[in-house]
């Protein structure tokens, strides 16, 4: 069976492509390969992971480009390589309408807290501890969705909840929802979603 082609997006450290490079090589991920690394940062150190993975790279800047362009680069890219999904790790670029569309239900993505709290438009980075500590809630996570136009809102894949600390600052939330959760599901529900284009295909 011809395993799904997986193109990882990516903007900066990549500590969750690695993650997902690991969970292949421990077989986590066996529906799948990642087969394509598209980074909108020609300076992100998630390359150089990609690169000691064997991993073909792929570089397009939306600044560089223009927003058009930039979508078309990645679009060609995907083609050539015969991508099957996407999965949107650390990725900065907005995607536009046009591009979700063209590959719906084949963009997934992780978001570091549970959806649909902290989240939407502005809502990525340390910014989405920093809401979740300043509102005191006590539980937050990751979660793993579809992409679609609106920004964290399509259908959830699945989520895991981390608890909060007593002392804990945005940078450690962040640090330990990456480790007890993002880490975890990300290549978890990319195996899942592998498994159903899978079968779709029979």
């Amino acid at each position: 069976m011809l395993k799904v082609k997986i193109a990882v997006f990516v903007s900066g450290g990549g500590t969750n492509l690695q993650a997902l490079i690991d969970a292949q090589n421990s077989g986590i991920i066996k529906s799948g390969e990642i087969s394509l690394v598209v980074s909108s940062n020609p300076d992100a150190y998630a390359l150089k992971r990609a690169e000691k993975a064997g991993i073909k790279t792929v570089v397009c800047s939306r600044k560089e480009l223009g927003p058009e362009e930039f979508e078309n680069r990645i679009e060609r890219a995907l083609k050539e390589n015969n991508i099957d999904l996407i999965v949107l790790a650390g990725f900065m670029s907005i995607l536009s309408q046009n591009f979700t569309k063209n590959h719906e239900d084949r963009i997934i993505n992780v978001h570091p807290s549970l959806i649909p709290s902290f989240c939407g438009k502005g809502f990525y980075g340390l910014r989405v501890h920093e809401e979740a500590l300043k509102y005191g809630v006590k539980v937050t996570g990751a979660t793993v969705h579809f992409v679609n136009e609106i920004p964290d809102g399509g259908r959830i894949i699945m989520q895991k909840a981390v608890e909060i600390k007593d002392g804990d600052t945005p940078e450690t939330l962040q640090k330990r929802v990456m480790e007890e959760a993002e880490w975890i599901i990300l290549p978890k529900a990319t195996e899942k979603i592998c498994q159903e284009i899978e079968k779709a295909r029979k």
